[in-house]
């Protein structure tokens, strides 16, 4: 007869150990406490430890990793993880602890009463890590967030405070990036496997598709049909030769086999005398003749060579008035209208001002010194003195004003959605309207993608296998809202067309703004300044997860060197809520109209003026030659 333990602890211990083995659906299974880290092994679980005086902290965070572990033991598969399991550490972090979220919320949903105890582990665990005291986002890992949010999603139960607030920190950011993939989370929870292809999704939504590796479920495909193939040659008579039966054909149709047979011999004949013909012509070649080589394909980009396109055939150059009926773009328009009348004060005299600016320097130049003409007051006291004296007057002349086209190239991208884009077309609209009161052509153009995540580029990518750093994988749209001939009245509605829903995507700068210096140079004035509105880096999802994560920047960043050592075009930027100086040496940011009006007066009439030093003052540019 065993002694009874006078540990008071051993009573809940051994509960616990057969609550969680009947959780875990595994009786077999062997529950120990220790010091050590909680987890499971092989059919070994390690619980945190619980000591004599059973503290409400210790027992809750047992109860609550027993639950962890038992559900994660009940609803886990390892051969099916195993099977998705990413290749790269990031991935593999995001997979796991979406994996794990999956678990708990499943046992939240079966077994209400679990979701409180792992509450209680997921407190201790951000409190451990001091999430309740990060102020941003680099201090939690992205993958422990994404799995905070998962099980949120999925029991809509509200996290404790420190994991609430780690969340929070990424929150954004893998709604804006995976949002689309997250409305099919409730339809993915049941299956394991369906999971796991929905968190690779997430994964390549983030950003790290280039750390999943191949797709399990086509690497399945291939071996099916291989494992077709195979038994179908074993079934076919004709591959494998049955001597029976042809000799039974041969001997039943002794005819048909001698025709057969003469066919053959006499297309045997044809193409010998079709080699022999063919060698004898290539014998008679003369070495200065041979056949030319196909020419080598032509890059895509002039600034890197090395910029790669998978399919261009997708790719739209297209009208503002292709994309919208004229009812439409008149309704997004009057929109687009009841946004700008709040500023109406102030954009009239931002336009006022830089008409002023730029017709005083078209017209105000004099000579002086001269016989006749208007009195110069500055010689006024000599012509008192002598009234004789001559070269006392002066005459304004038309300076010499160079003939000037502006274009204006706007981020359609989906995170310009909302106030951005109205700033940005309430500055087009009266930059469009200023300057062509001063007989200067504007032309606004516009760039984003056809689809998101990648369109019919991608699918030929899918079906021709995944080759390996594809490059831009994504159909471009580059749109024209106003061409620099067309006159303002008639190009005054397209604006409207940035107010579509469904139209901002996602946006490769590099290309568009190749595109923009392209109509520039082709162009006969002789001063082309090109002005780009932009909110931040070139981001499109189904390229990034494929190539190099610096695959478009640094496109970027080349077609700037290319077009500013040219020369042909002047160039500058406005940020709006992002600092864009790190790509383009004339940039200012912006966070509203007003000073995206003001900012692009200064710099537009600093442009004009001749004296570099004077432009210099305004543009904030150094070492000016």
């Amino acid at each position: 007869m065993s002694k009874p333990s006078d540990n008071p602890a051993d009573a809940f211990k051994k509960a616990l150990g057969e609550a969680t083995k009947v959780m875990a659906n595994d009786p077999e299974l062997n529950v120990s406490y220790s010091a050590d880290p909680s987890g499971l092994s092989g059919d070994a679980m390690r619980l945190p430890q619980v000591t004599r005086r059973m503290t409400r902290q210790e027992v809750l965070l047992a109860r609550g990793t027993a639950d962890a572990l038992a559900l994660h033991r009940r609803y886990h598969n390892g051969q099916t993880h195993s099977k998705y399991l990413p290749s790269g550490e990031v991935a593999r972090e995001l997979y796991e602890a979406m994996e794990t979220a999956r678990c708990e919320a499943m046992g939240a949903r079966d077994m209400p009463g679990t979701a409180g105890n792992i509450d209680a582990k997921i407190a201790n665990e951000a409190m451990r890590k001091g999430y309740d005291q990060v102020k941003q986002a680099s201090d939690v890992p992205l993958a422990t967030a994404a799995g905070y949010l998962i099980r949120h999603l999925a029991t809509g139960r509200q996290l404790p405070a420190g994991a609430q607030n780690a969340m929070e920190m990424w929150r954004g950011f893998i709604e804006d990036q995976a949002g689309v993939t997250l409305d099919n989370l409730d339809k993915t929870l049941d299956d394991q496997a369906n999971f796991a292809r929905f968190a690779r999704q997430i994964i390549k939504d983030l950003g790290y598709g280039d750390q999943i590796g191949d797709d399990p479920d086509q690497i399945d495909e291939d071996q099916e049909d291989q494992a077709e193939e195979g038994a179908e040659e074993e079934q076919d008579p004709d591959s494998t030769g049955n001597d029976e039966d042809d000799g039974e054909e041969a001997e039943g149709s002794p005819e048909q086999s001698q025709e057969e047979q003469q066919d053959a011999s006499q297309a045997q004949v044809s193409m010998d005398e079709m080699a022999d013909q063919e060698m004898g012509e290539e014998a008679e070649m003369p070495e200065g003749e041979a056949p030319l080589e196909p020419p080598a394909p032509q890059p895509h980009s002039d600034a890197d060579p090395d910029y790669k396109v998978y399919l261009s055939t997708h790719d739209e150059e297209i009208t503002a008035d292709e994309l919208a009926e004229p009812v439409e773009l008149e309704r997004l328009r009057a929109y687009l209208d009841q946004q700008l009348e709040p500023l109406k004060g102030a954009v009239s005299r931002l336009a006022n001002k830089l008409q002023r600016r730029l017709q005083a320097q078209q017209n105000r130049s004099w000579e002086f010194d001269l016989e006749e003409g208007t009195l110069d007051a500055g010689r006024l006291a000599r012509i008192v003195a002598n009234p004789t004296t001559p070269l006392s007057f002066k005459v304004e002349k038309d300076t010499e004003f160079r003939d000037t086209v502006v274009t204006l190239l706007l981020d359609n991208s989906g995170s310009m959605r909302g106030r951005p884009i109205s700033i940005a077309a309430i500055c087009a609209d009266v930059l469009a309207r200023t300057l062509e009161r001063c007989n200067v052509k504007v032309e606004i153009l516009g760039f984003t993608t056809r689809a998101w995540k990648g369109g019919q580029a991608r699918e030929a990518w899918l079906n021709d296998g995944r080759p390996q750093t594809p490059g831009r994988l994504n159909d471009l749209r580059h749109i024209i809202y106003k061409s620099a001939d067309a006159p303002w009245r008639r190009a005054r509605p397209n604006l409207g067309l940035m107010m579509k829903e469904g139209l901002l995507k996602e946006n490769i700068d590099g290309e568009a703004l190749e595109w923009a210096h392209r109509r520039m140079v082709n162009r006969s004035e002789s001063r082309k300044i090109l002005m780009v509105i932009s909110d931040g880096a070139p981001v499109d999802d189904s390229t990034l997860s494929v190539n190099p994560a610096n695959y478009l920047e640094k496109h970027l960043r080349d077609v700037i060197a290319m077009i500013e050592k040219r020369r042909a075009v002047e160039l500058l930027a406005i940020g709006i809520g992002h600092d864009v100086t790190r790509y383009y040496d004339r940039a200012v940011t912006i966070t509203d109209v007003d000073q995206l009006a003001g900012a692009m007066t200064e710099q537009l009439a600093a442009l004009f003026d001749s004296d570099p030093r004077a432009r210099a003052r305004v543009m904030g540019i150094r070492n000016v030659r």
